[in-house]
């Protein structure tokens, strides 16, 4: 399964954003200075977007690519609805749902088993997750340390399309994110006119 490595908060001073969501990520970048004075072509600020978008949710190209297409097929806008597939993902909403501390956290535990879906195993860290869907931890992970201070102790998220029972080590997607509920700083825009010219619908 390709998956985006590296490190993490490397990644975020280059992109001049917190992406994944640490609060230390940012602590070296000195408040984005250096890149802020470097004046970016409109090319340039459509490509920065796009790779801040695909790190939010550690999506490959090809696959970022085939989630773009979809959206524009929809009848919504294509950057409400782009946005919206990638924050119903699995993996994503695990980590949303606060089983994980990150979102490589969040996928190594869906590949690994340790994620239910409406009471049925699933191990695929794209599984587009539905409105009404519970998501839990299976029951013997329930006393693994990690997972359960996770949840206890790091509710890092408390989103409105969310429902959370963390008692029971579970959490639901009551209704569909709105773009503005979506915790991630993301010009829409920028990113669907970098592929208007490159993907055809």
């Amino acid at each position: 399964m390709a998956r985006m490595r590296g490190p993490r908060f490397k990644k975020c001073r280059r992109l001049n954003l917190n992406v994944c969501g640490h609060p230390k990520a940012m602590k070296r970048s000195g408040n984005g200075q250096a890149r802020d004075a470097k004046k970016l072509s409109p090319y340039g600020e459509q490509l920065l977007e796009k790779q801040r978008l695909r790190s939010y949710y550690e999506v490959m190209e090809k696959q970022f690519r085939r989630y773009v297409k979809a959206a524009k097929r929809s009848p919504a806008l294509t950057g409400e609805k782009l946005i919206r597939d990638l924050e119903c993902r699995l993996d994503n909403l695990v980590y949303r749902m606060n089983f994980a501390s990150s979102i490589r956290q969040a996928r190594q535990m869906v590949v690994h088993g340790h994620i239910q879906v409406n009471g049925r195993k699933v191990n695929i860290p794209s599984y587009a997750v539905a409105v009404g869907d519970f998501i839990s931890l299976k029951p013997s992970a329930r006393n693994v340390s990690l997972f359960k201070e996770n949840v206890t102790n790091r509710m890092r998220y408390a989103l409105p399309y969310i429902h959370y029972d963390p008692a029971n080590f579970t959490a639901t997607l009551h209704r569909d994110p709105n773009r503005d509920e979506i915790p991630i700083q993301i010009n829409d825009h920028l990113v669907v006119e970098y592929y208007a010219t490159m993907i055809s619908a």
